[in-house]
């Protein structure tokens, strides 16, 4: 049966003041932006570690996979575990652990270690997203919740149009390592701004793993997860190589890469910003239209990757289809029940499946003989499968008269 959503997310929310919010907000944008700019700017610089570790660019792929399996293993894991500790607590242990992958991905002497150290990196990653919007989401009133869990997420998408740019000219002047210590920092500085402004909660005492492990038993959640784990594949399937793509079929120098990799980040800084808004006003609806943007986005990008501006138009149309994460992530909220803590977390397993999975199919693809662009058709494929698994979750969710299938 469907869990309602729960007046706790945000019905009641603690009494802080604009400023405060504001304050807790930046300090959690601070962490998405060290995450998005590890995740992101690991897949724009892939050309240069491969050559680094010595290894070629569909076998560095591996990599980018290999940190997206963290977090698919660590989110639950951590979820449950500290599913009764404080939330800030949680958040800064969360960024210790993220800082010392980073620090190690940073000095990794060979492609086996790099793998190590990438799956240790990812670990924390889904599971502070997961407890940062559960905590957004309990100090902000319920009607402004999917536009506040969207602005924890800012940060990762603030990372692909300035983060990742930035790290791609770190990696070409100063070599590639510095780009994963700069990240280790800018954890260690998350650290600092969560513990000084997050609000200190109790935790919650009555939390046990068997409570959170809950929420798998409804099919509403796996269904939403799945949403996920497929439909955002498409866009991780063309942004692995959109470097290598760019440079091999477009004809772009490696000096007009950071600029590339800008434009896709604002296309993904307008989609999330889309993302939280339409979730609030339209609920799940808003991610089945947003899965057929993406299809339709990545079915032109073999078309429009021979020319410099037509690529550009197309890969800010893609980057809108992140707005995902945010409307999913609420969605989440809402059909978790009690197990709110791994529910959350799990989103970002979900999107790091996709994250593995995209840069997989695609590396597939290209090895095949197919060519660098037929990325954006497997991308295209993985964006429709979302939609499939999206139908199914709203024609059973309309059985079940779920309130949030409704136009709000």
């Amino acid at each position: 049966m469907f869990d309602s959503p729960r007046p706790s997310q945000g019905a009641e929310p603690a009494a802080l003041s604009a400023g405060r919010i504001a304050l807790v907000l930046l300090a959690l944008a601070t962490g998405g932006f060290a995450i998005g700019v590890t995740e992101f700017a690991a897949m724009s610089i892939l050309p240069d570690f491969a050559k680094g570790l010595g290894v070629d660019e569909p076998t560095a792929g591996h990599v980018i996979s290999a940190y997206a399996a963290g977090v698919v293993v660590g989110a639950p894991i951590l979820a449950v575990m500290g599913a009764r500790l404080p939330r800030w607590l949680l958040l800064v242990g969360f960024m210790g652990l993220f800082a010392i992958g980073n620090a190690l991905s940073a000095i990794a002497p060979t492609y086996e270690s790099m793998l190590l150290f990438r799956f240790l990196s990812g670990i924390p990653h889904g599971a502070y997203f997961g407890v940062a919007a559960l905590l957004v989401a309990s100090i902000v009133p319920l009607k402004m919740r999917s536009r506040a869990v969207s602005t924890t997420l800012l940060g990762l998408t603030v990372a692909t149009l300035v983060g990742v740019p930035l790290a791609n000219m770190v990696s070409q002047h100063f070599g590639w390592r510095w780009t994963f210590a700069i990240v280790s920092v800018l954890a260690v500085l998350t650290m600092a701004l969560v513990a000084i402004f997050a609000p200190r909660d109790a935790g919650d005492p009555d939390a046990v793993p068997l409570r959170e492990l809950a929420a798998l038993k409804n099919t509403q959640v796996w269904l939403t997860l799945g949403v996920g784990a497929i439909g955002f594949g498409g866009l991780f399937s063309v942004y692995a190589y959109l470097a290598s793509t760019a440079q091999a079929v477009t004809g772009v120098s490696a000096s007009m890469l950071p600029t590339i990799f800008a434009i896709f980040g604002i296309g993904m800084m307008a989609g999330n910003l889309i993302g939280g808004w339409a979730a609030d006003r339209f609920g799940m609806k808003a991610a089945g239209g947003l899965l057929l943007w993406s299809a339709f986005a990545l079915s032109l990008y073999a078309l429009a990757s021979p020319r410099l501006e037509t690529l550009l138009v197309v890969i800010v149309m893609i980057g809108i289809g992140g707005g995902l994460g945010s409307i999913l992530q609420t969605r989440l909220m809402d059909v978790a029940g009690d197990a709110q803590t791994l529910a959350a977390a799990l989103n970002h397993s979900a999107f790091n499946f996709a994250n593995a999975l995209g840069p997989l199919l695609g590396g597939m693809a290209i090895a095949a003989g197919w060519g660098w662009t037929s990325t954006g058709y497997v991308g295209m494929g993985l964006a429709l499968g979302g939609f499939a698994i999206w139908v199914i979750a709203y024609v059973t969710g309309r059985k079940l008269s779920e309130p949030q299938f409704q136009n709000q």
